[in-house]
Parts: C-alpha cells; structure tokens; sequence
C-alpha cells in the first residue's frame, strides 16, 4: 500500500482500504477477552458523550429544524471520533468485520463472539455514563425534559420504521469508519467521520449504541417508556444496524473488489 494514489489524494484508496477494514477483522478477533470488553465499554461511554451533548444542544431548539439538527449531529460526531481515534470497539463500526469472514479469514463463531462481547460492553458503558450524568444534575430542568422527549420519541417508531431507520444510520456509520480508515492523519480522519454521522443524526436514524444511552438517560430524567417498548427498539434497531453495515457497506464493496490476495 505504498503505491502514490492515482487521485493525487493523501489517502488509501478503496480497495486498500478493503484490505485494512480485512486486517482489522482478524486483529479484533485475536484480542483477549478482558480488552475486548474493556475498549467495549470505552466505546458505549464514549458514544453516550456524544449523545449526552448533543441532549444539550437540542434544549430550547426545535427538534424538527434541520439546521438544529445538523448541529447536533455535528456535536453528536465527537462519539465516533473518540472512538476512532482514541481507540475503542464499537457494536455498529464492527458490521465491517463481515468482509474478514466471508474471505475466510475469520471464522462465524468468531465473527458472532465479537459481536455480542462488544454489544455488551457497549451496553454497560453507555448505560454506565447515563447514570452517572442523572448523577450529576444535568438533567434537571429543561435538559430531563429533552432528554425524556427523546427517549419517548425513539420507542414511538413501529418496527419496520425502528427497523429501517437502524439499517440507513449504520450504512452511513459504517461509511465514515470506512473514509476514516482512509485518512492518513488524525485531523482527516476527525473530518471524515463528522459528515457522515451529522447526516445520520439530521435524517433521525437510528443507532443501538447510542440509543443505549439516550434511552436510560431519559428514563432517568423521568420518561415512563415501559421495559417492552425499550427492548423492542433496540431489537429491531439493532437488527437493522446489522443489516446497513454487514450488507449496505461491507458486503457491498466485498462484490466491488473480489476476494482480496494475500501474502
């Protein structure tokens, strides 16, 4: 991959990206389970900062004004940036790690073990965070009242809107750990990942990990969604998270670029 890119562009091509979005696959699998769910937990918390801001940013805004929106979603992004660059596992980002399997690099035991240690994880550290912000007092006043709106708004959706809003938002979170991987420097990889996710916030997508936080953190601040209704959304959310990533993303370009040569 030392090749100049023939776009004049500092960064890997794609089907060099291909190839690192393979090698990651394998190295995520052979990590020790204690660092799995160590950077797991790491990427939930990090991913409810985001959430916990962008909560913020929306008090006293209306939530159905796009320019609001983006920038929250803008606000939202620093979840993904500290992840990708400070170095964590994520539920959603780890779809990618399909293109390993389906080259036989990986086994699907592996591939499913990864999943449900790094969805856990996650679980705990974006749960964890919610409670310590209601810990905190944040949530008093107008942000609990954002904060409730939110959850209730998210249990709202019928399956087959939680559904494919949870396949859209992961394509597109998928897309930016995937032009992410194709920077070079931090600062590129920071400018890769913020439209892609602000995009998926303005449109109202759905993302399980993020929804780990903002649900318990709105259930903390007095929304009375009912336990069914959460695990509902998260169902079908993740699902569709898996679906958008695995299929929209990493299978997709899987059949753009052929099974990649080894050694």
């Amino acid at each position: 991959m030392s090749k100049a890119n023939p776009t004049g562009l500092d960064a890997y091509k794609p089907s060099e990206i291909a190839d690192l979005v393979e090698a990651a696959g394998v190295a995520k699998v052979r990590l020790p389970v204690l660092q799995i769910i160590t950077l797991s937990i790491l990427a939930g918390a990090f991913i409810g900062l985001g959430a916990a801001a962008y909560t913020v940013v929306m008090t006293g805004a209306d939530a159905s004004f796009g320019p609001a929106r983006f920038l929250g979603g803008v606000v939202f992004s620093l979840g993904l940036i500290l992840v990708i660059v400070g170095g964590a596992e994520l539920f959603t980002g780890n779809a990618l790690m399909v293109m390993a399997a389906v080259d036989r690099l990986i086994t699907p035991a592996e591939l499913l073990w990864n999943w449900v240690l790094v969805y856990f994880g996650n679980f705990v550290g974006a749960t964890g965070l919610a409670l310590a912000i209601s810990m905190t007092g944040i949530l008093d006043g107008p942000i609990g009242s954002t904060a409730a709106t939110i959850a209730d708004s998210k249990v709202a959706f019928d399956w087959p809107e939680a559904f494919m809003r949870g396949v859209l938002c992961n394509m597109l979170v998928c897309l930016a750990v995937w032009l992410a991987l194709a920077a070079r420097t931090v600062s590129g990889k920071i400018l890769a990942i913020i439209w892609p996710i602000s995009s998926f916030v303005l449109l109202g997508l759905e993302h399980s990990v993020a929804n780990m936080y903002l649900i318990p953190q709105g259930i903390f601040a007095g929304s009375l969604v009912s336990v069914g209704a959460v695990a509902l959304n998260f169902a079908f959310v993740t699902l569709g998270n898996i679906v958008g990533g695995a299929g929209g993303v990493a299978l997709a370009y899987r059949l753009a670029y052929g099974a990649r040569p080894k050694g």
